[in-house]
């Protein structure tokens, strides 16, 4: 299930419709901002005018100017300002962005509507990148941490239930970093782990994720359709970390592998099972000599 109490510290209003308009998920956020539960809404269309959006000249937008409408039509971003009607009656000023989601093919599957109650925009904004900071990044490596990993994890299976929408992960493990810390301390073991973390989150695709996972490991969730697609991409990153070094003060060089494993979703997989497959091969890949990948099959 997506992680609704994640969402609701965001404040935003999200919601999802697939390709025919029919609302699939409503977070908190945007029971908060409407007043109306998830279970009143999920499963209705929303042609069907539930929040009654006009602009600021009182014209209703859900059968002409719907921003959403338009976005699955086009496969456009759309932003816009309108006012939402609350469910005891009121006008609620918000901000609305909508955003296109595309299977692998490029086509339209379905839209996510996210909204802002603009009566608090200025504190939601400073709140929510503190909140950013504190509940996705990994402090010492800056990038998104295990916690937004198993988030996004949730929200990639929920999607292939929904749309068939297919992927797979990827575990890394720097090898001998233990060594590397008895040698030469952690401060260069801090360095090493920023290294891999930079090597590996600034050579992937914008929809992709890099994740700091504990320790010396990371973790990867890839758009990817077949086992030889989500090999190619850890064969790319292994060799891309395999080129990197770092030079202590002292002068000396110390080269980094890692190595990896990975494993393909598939239907009716549990997460945990993903992850222990995935856990499974890196195993095989470091009994095996090290610096190499295993993906399960």
């Amino acid at each position: 299930m997506v992680d609704q109490n994640f969402m609701s510290q965001l404040f935003e209003g999200v919601y999802v419709v697939d390709k025919s308009r029919r609302i699939v998920f409503w977070n908190e956020g945007s029971e908060r901002i409407t007043g109306y539960k998830a279970d009143e809404v999920v499963n209705r269309f929303c042609y069907h005018n539930i929040l009654q959006h006009v602009d600021q000249d009182g014209k209703e937008l859900c059968f002409n100017g719907c921003p959403l409408h338009h976005t699955l039509e086009t496969k456009a971003v759309n932003h816009g300002h309108v006012f939402l009607k609350h469910k005891e009656g009121y006008r609620v000023p918000v901000s609305v962005k909508t955003i296109p989601m595309l299977d692998n093919h490029g086509n339209i599957i379905g839209a996510i509507e996210i909204f802002t109650d603009e009566r608090f925009q200025k504190n939601i904004i400073k709140e929510n990148e503190s909140l950013k900071d504190e509940l996705m990044k990994d402090p010492l490596t800056q990038i998104t941490n295990r916690r937004y990993f198993e988030y996004s994890l949730e929200q990639a299976i929920e999607q292939h239930k929904l749309f068939n929408k297919s992927f797979g992960i990827l575990m890394f493990d720097i090898d001998h970093f233990k060594h590397i810390n008895d040698t030469y301390g952690h401060l260069v073991g801090d360095e090493i782990l920023k290294i891999v973390a930079k090597s590996l989150s600034s050579s992937i695709k914008k929809s992709d994720i890099i994740s700091r996972w504990g320790g010396e490991e990371f973790i990867g969730l890839f758009e990817v359709d077949t086992v030889e697609d989500l090999k190619g991409v850890a064969e790319r990153l292994r060799n891309l970390v395999n080129n990197s070094t770092f030079t202590t003060k002292e002068k000396s060089t110390i080269s980094v592998t890692i190595s990896i494993g990975g494993a393909l979703f598939k239907a009716n997989l549990k997460h945990n099972h993903l992850l222990d497959l995935a856990d499974q091969a890196l195993y095989l890949s470091k009994e095996n000599g090290r610096n190499q990948t295993t993906i399960a099959n």
